[in-house]
């Protein structure tokens, strides 16, 4: 798993340099993330684990995102595609949530991000884990939100990402 970490940081430095684009970066990332297994764990009981399982399910919902642009928005195949964007997405999120439990809400800070989609705007926050570098999830999931608050690790109003360079790129 720590090849697909390494090799997952060496596609960010490529991508940051403007050596690849978003979709050839999304692309490689996930062949990385399926040559390494084709399914996530069952049984997460890391913090790696959680987050490769994170990387697995953000990088199929991306796919299929990728994928469902080739048809209309009243096109059948587009509703199937939809429907299992949020299916993964929805498992991104249990993996979030179970990564956040692993490390008792340690050394993790959270925020809203400044993003350019209206849609996104006031919803999508970002997950900084300390201990762990070059680690940044993000959700809109509010049940994640309001657990961040519980905690004590979430910072009320909005920032710039981490990696903006990124989440405001289109693909």
């Amino acid at each position: 798993m720590q090849r697909y970490f390494s090799y997952r940081q060496s596609l960010i430095n490529q991508y940051v340099k403007g050596d690849m684009t978003k979709e050839e970066y999304l692309d490689s990332n996930l062949n990385a993330v399926l040559s390494l297994r084709d399914k996530p764990y069952k049984y997460v009981d890391s913090v790696e684990k959680g987050l490769f399982n994170y990387q697995f399910y953000n990088a199929m919902a991306k796919a299929s995102r990728m994928e469902a642009r080739a048809y209309s928005k009243n096109d059948e195949n587009s509703v199937l595609f939809h429907d299992r964007i949020n299916r993964f997405y929805e498992c991104k999120d249990r993996a979030t949530m179970k990564i956040l439990k692993l490390l008792d809400f340690k050394n993790i800070e959270a925020y809203f991000i400044k993003v350019r989609s209206k849609f996104l705007r006031g919803r999508l926050f970002e997950i900084v884990l300390s201990d762990y570098e070059n680690m940044i999830l993000h959700s809109q999931n509010e049940a994640i939100l309001n657990r961040l608050r519980e905690e004590g690790v979430f910072v009320e109003g909005s920032r710039k990402s981490l990696i903006d360079y990124y989440i405001n790129s289109k693909y």
